[in-house]
């Protein structure tokens, strides 16, 4: 049997030399966790027991990691894992990784309250911040993002300039490969017009990405201007004194929100938003079910009006529940 640690590095090293440079990424990190963990580069596949996983769960929780961070390098190593069984480089074992966690758990509240959009649209930063230009434009491309039914900043920063034909958006996804046709609103078109690239020879729609697509260096300038879209959203936060942390993926997770509380079937959310599966929808609106279900519960109850507030059952102390 050969060596896990050095069949995952030749799987990154693959995956990098084919352009898929973020998934190279997560691989070579994942790697690192493993070798931190084993203490070496050493590992043979039938090392990698359940116990052997187990343990591993449990050392990335100790170093303070989420679970979706947990669940991203499990799901990696199971990825690679596959790989080497199917070329029979490690001994198939039913379901190996299913004591260890491969979900998706939402953690933290990621969309904006009502209010907090208003202000996000409306509110001019006062002092200096109001000259700012790049609070300005992160502030109209976060908007905007919105408005194009929760764009990933990736996908933002990718589009062509060939990709507008009128008033219609057509774009392929970066993560899931899905071709998506969006018709612009006039809010939509404008900050579009404002902010879009003027160099006639760059084929971007905005000016987040330089280089040919396809290549390092332009992987490199999406992880550039990624870094600084959410620095500049966190100034956002402190001058609007908005309630919730804000990235680049609040604008996706607060349009799929807004939508569910529009009573737009998770279904049409998911088909609007590109998502690979219904299932990567529900774990957007996840938290907030429970609070509209709690909201259907008092509505129900306040429908009964006076019945409810004049009840013997309830205003009678002598009645034992």
């Amino acid at each position: 049997m050969g060596n896990f640690i050095s069949f995952m590095k030749e799987v990154a090293d693959g995956l990098q030399k084919s352009g898929n440079f973020g998934t190279a990424h997560i691989y070579r990190s994942s790697m690192n966790a493993v070798i931190a963990f084993n203490g070496s580069g050493n590992l043979s596949f039938r090392k990698v027991t359940q116990a052997f996983l187990k343990k591993y769960e449990s050392y990335l929780r100790e170093k303070n990691c989420s679970w979706n961070t947990v669940s991203t390098y499990l799901r990696t190593l199971r990825a690679v894992y596959n790989r080497a069984v199917d070329r029979h480089l490690a001994p198939y074992v039913p379901h190996h990784f299913r004591y260890v966690y491969t979900g998706t758990r939402v953690d933290r509240k990621r969309a904006l309250e009502k209010e907090d959009m208003g202000l996000l649209m409306t509110k001019i930063p006062v002092g200096n911040y109001s000259e700012n230009s790049d609070l300005q434009r992160t502030r109209a491309l976060f908007f905007l993002m919105f408005l194009l039914r929760g764009m990933p900043f990736v996908d933002l920063a990718y589009l062509k300039k060939h990709d507008i034909d009128g008033n219609v958006l057509t774009y392929r996804r970066r993560k899931t490969g899905r071709l998506l046709t969006v018709t612009l609103t006039s809010e939509a078109m404008k900050l579009i017009e404002r902010y879009m690239n003027t160099d006639s020879s760059s084929p971007y729609l905005f000016s987040l990405i330089t280089s040919a697509e396809g290549t390092e260096a332009a992987y490199k300038e999406y992880q550039l201007a990624l870094r600084n879209f959410n620095y500049q959203l966190t100034i956002l936060k402190e001058v609007l004194g908005l309630n919730t942390d804000i990235s680049s993926y609040t604008a996706r997770h607060t349009w799929a929100t807004m939508a569910y509380y529009c009573e737009v079937h998770p279904g049409v959310i998911s088909e609007a938003m590109g998502h690979s599966s219904i299932t990567v929808t529900e774990t957007y609106l996840k938290p907030f079910k429970n609070k509209k279900i709690d909201e259907a519960n008092v509505k129900v109850i306040s429908s009964l009006g006076n019945l409810y507030k004049t009840s013997k059952l309830l205003n009678n102390r002598s009645v034992t529940l």
